[in-house]
């Protein structure tokens, strides 16, 4: 008896091992399917909270596999949760496809915009949104072949990019069972750490004067871009006094009409970001009083819109070293010749200083928990405060390249992009497999995060009580 028993444990992996590759199998086969829906979505590139086809693409794609989809959730129209299964464990993946503006650019090795000044996927969201399409179809492809019990969702998030989509989906309740989150980011290398992000409040800051000529009768008038040109120095001066970490950021959006008119209005848009939410909100305060000042001394009004505000990335490691295992597994993203010659043409592109090489795509970087969040935010930062959540990023782009580029772009509409693309789609697949198989790790994962955040700790979004900003790229 005891022989059998040992013979069982060798075999069972064995066996279990081998279904996994049957699965990786048939995503492989499917990558082209997969291929042609990222490049519909990064052909039609669709800014934030306006990606009505993109989200309908998808949508469609999971509703055909058999998934049950609730379109247009948490007053957002192009929101949607997908849902297989009933009961426990719940487990979803998140799915992004906004565009940025701006970032037009041909899937070639050097600046050539489709449109000058169009939009562009940037940020790869069109891989990102398709992989996790992916990943939720092979799942549940294996939870009906197998009997599998639980629930599985995949969550159509738009407009990460400063509209906070996820912000308001977890805010309606949509993610109040579910027992883990996955997701996952196109980027320049491959990685599945625990680590964290930077929180972010975004503002619009709206002045209002009296217009007039500006030579004829510049004593009637009261600029309004006065207003925001001395909050703008204001807040810059600020910058000697405040945390480290802190990143301050801003555009002009509007500053008048011509230059004979004194502004009756014009805006600014500015970002505050730091690891500590609670730091950036005693930040934003002493921004509001800068601009307070600056209507006060300009004799203008001012008012200000909250677009968007994130928490940081609560890192889960208990749910990351699953993903880790999984990204070694899987492996990096090798290239063909043609693919390195591009990859090549892409680095020479890159500020001097930048080293980088066409074979770090295969590399899988190491494991690393990091609780101090550096580089970009994310409204998955809100979702990670509430339900253990794990992501990692795969080399969709060539090594080297920053997050919002053109170079990007490039790379996201070609095979290297593709590649990337269905690494994540595997690693995900294997992930949530892994967590179906051992709902108890869940326990384990919701026990760090009540450890991370804390005993008393009470969600209160950072956008307070504003509906979804659905016209903030309009």
């Amino acid at each position: 008896m005891k022989k059998i028993y040992l013979l069982a444990l060798l075999i069972f992996p064995l066996v279990g091992f081998a279904q996994e590759d049957q699965i990786l199998k048939k995503l492989d086969a499917k990558a082209g399917f997969y291929n042609d829906i990222a490049m519909k979505i990064w052909s039609n590139p669709e800014l934030g909270y306006l990606e009505t086809q993109s989200s309908a693409l998808l949508q469609q794609t999971l509703k055909d596999a058999g998934f049950t989809v609730k379109p247009g959730v948490a007053e957002v129209p192009t929101a949607f949760v997908a849902e297989y299964g009933s009961g426990k464990p719940v487990i979803g993946i998140m799915a992004e496809f906004d565009a940025l503006p701006g970032v037009s650019q041909k899937a070639v090795p050097f600046r050539d915009p489709v449109v000058d000044g169009g939009s562009g996927h940037a940020c790869g969201h069109h891989l990102f949104g398709t992989a996790s399409t992916a990943a939720g179809i092979s799942v549940m492809e294996w939870m009906k072949e197998n009997n599998i019990k639980g629930t599985l969702r995949v969550y159509g998030t738009p407009a990460e990019e400063g509209g906070g989509g996820k912000v308001y989906m977890a805010k309606a309740g949509l993610m109040d069972d579910v027992d883990a989150m996955l997701h996952w980011h196109p980027g320049s290398d491959n990685e599945a750490g625990a680590t964290s992000s930077l929180a972010n409040i975004s503002t619009k800051f709206r002045f209002y004067g009296v217009a007039s000529h500006a030579a004829a009768a510049p004593e009637r008038g009261k600029s309004a871009l006065d207003g925001v040109e001395a909050m703008n120095f204001m807040v810059n001066l600020m910058r000697e006094h405040v945390p480290m970490e802190t990143r301050m950021h801003y555009v002009i959006t509007r500053g008048g009409e011509a230059p004979n008119v004194v502004p009756a209005f014009a805006e600014s848009y500015h970002y505050v970001r730091h690891p500590d939410a609670l730091v950036v909100k005693e930040i934003f305060q002493r921004m509001i009083k800068a601009a307070e000042g600056a209507a006060l001394g300009t004799q203008t009004r001012m008012e200000y819109e909250i677009i968007n505000g994130v928490y940081n990335l609560l890192p889960n490691e208990t749910l990351s070293q699953i993903m880790f295992k999984n990204l070694q597994r899987v492996g990096g993203v090798n290239y063909t010749a043609e693919e390195k010659k591009f990859a090549e043409e892409i680095i020479k592109t890159f500020p001097e200083g930048v080293i980088a090489s066409p074979d770090d795509a295969a590399v899988i970087t190491p494991f690393e928990v990091n609780e101090k969040g550096t580089g970009g935010s994310t409204d998955v930062g809100d979702v990670s405060w509430l339900v253990p959540t794990a992501g990692l990023g795969t080399a969709t782009w060539v090594p080297g390249t920053s997050a919002h580029t053109w170079q990007a772009v490039a790379a996201g509409g070609m095979s290297i992009g593709q590649k990337g693309m269905m690494v994540a789609a595997k690693t995900l697949t294997l992930t949530a497999m892994d967590i179906f198989k051992d709902p108890s790790v869940t326990v384990k994962a919701k026990a760090e995060l009540d450890k991370r955040r804390g005993a008393n700790f009470k969600y209160e979004a950072l956008t307070g009580n504003r509906k979804p900003p659905l016209d903030y790229r309009k």
